[in-house]
Parts: structure tokens; sequence; C-alpha cells
């Protein structure tokens, strides 16, 4: 049985009028329903969209939105990035239903309970869909690659510095910030 965008959203209503607190995404015509995220991915989320809204917002660049965004994508599968960011040129006003459009970046942040093959694919997929810049942040191995549709993927650590020049130019994030700090 394939399902469709509007049984997700009946589907989600349910869970809404039963005070659960689930994300769905929809791919290949099955509901993918997710829980909650661990500590240290929901902070690094937060952080990594800290850190791009205090590039974005004062240059008017587009809009940075997290996981519960959810885009109606090309291949009729609905997806929710953790960290997204679309163009002020592509999407001047925002939606008030799910964007049906490709976002240029796309995050994904690795939990705990998470295996990497699925978020790397998801993130493969958006770049084939027409994302320019996909990025997978996993906090177990201090890694962050960087997928573009240009190339390989790349590899970054601690010592390195992310930046996004064919979206963000000017804009750096050492890769050492991502991390959550150790208050002392």
């Amino acid at each position: 049985m394939s399902l469709t965008v509007e049984d997700l959203e009946k589907i989600q209503t349910q869970l809404t009028e039963a005070h659960l607190d689930y994300r769905t995404e929809l791919v290949d015509g099955q509901i993918i329903i997710m829980g909650l995220s661990d500590y240290v991915s929901e902070e690094i989320i937060a952080r990594i969209i800290t850190f791009l809204n205090m590039w974005v917002l004062p240059r008017k660049l587009g809009r940075v939105t997290g996981s519960s965004a959810g885009f109606r994508l090309p291949d009729g599968n609905l997806r929710g990035p953790d960290v997204s960011f679309v163009p002020a040129a592509k999407m001047r006003q925002a939606p008030r239903a799910f964007a049906e459009i490709v976002p240029d970046l796309t995050i994904e942040v690795r939990s705990a309970l998470d295996n990497i093959k699925p978020l790397a694919e998801k993130l493969q997929r958006f770049i084939e869909l027409g994302s320019q810049v996909s990025i997978l942040v996993d906090p177990k191995n201090l890694t962050v690659t960087v997928y573009r549709a240009t190339g390989e993927a790349i590899v970054l650590t601690n010592e390195d510095t992310l930046t996004i020049p064919e979206l963000l130019p000017g804009w750096e994030l050492p890769i050492s910030e991502i991390w959550p700090p150790v208050f002392e």
C-alpha cells in the first residue's frame, strides 16, 4: 500500500490530538515516525541553526529551518532535514503548509541510535533532487561530511572550518564550534 502526503497529514492530526510529539516523513509511500532525539544531537542542531541564522538573517539571505519544516519533494516524498536553508530568491514568503521546494542546503545530525548509511542516503537523495550542499554531522566520530552535487564527499574534523561559498559567501564555522561545550 502506497501512502500519500494527505495520509501523513491525517496521521499527524491523530498524533497531535493524542498529545504525542513525533516527527513524520513520507518516504517512497511509507510513513516514517521518528521519536525524540538525544540531547547532544539536538543541541548540535540548535547550535547550527543559531550559527546559520546569525549570518543569514542580518543579510536577508533566506530562510533557515529545523526538522519540523516539511518539504514536498519532486519525487513525491515529504522530508524534513534536521536543518535546511532556502535562499530568499527561491522563497520570498514562507508558506503556511509544507514547502514545495528542494532546500539548497540540507543538514542531518546523527543521533545516538542512528545508523550512518540511511542518513547519508537521505542527503545524497537531496543532492540528486537539487540541493547544492548536504552535510552529515556525526557527533560519535566528531566528523562533518560535506556532499556537493559537483564532486566527492569531503570529511572535516575539529581542525577544519566549514564553508559554503556557493550559498553563504564569507560564512565560516570552525568544526570545533559545532560540538556542545563542556562547562567548568
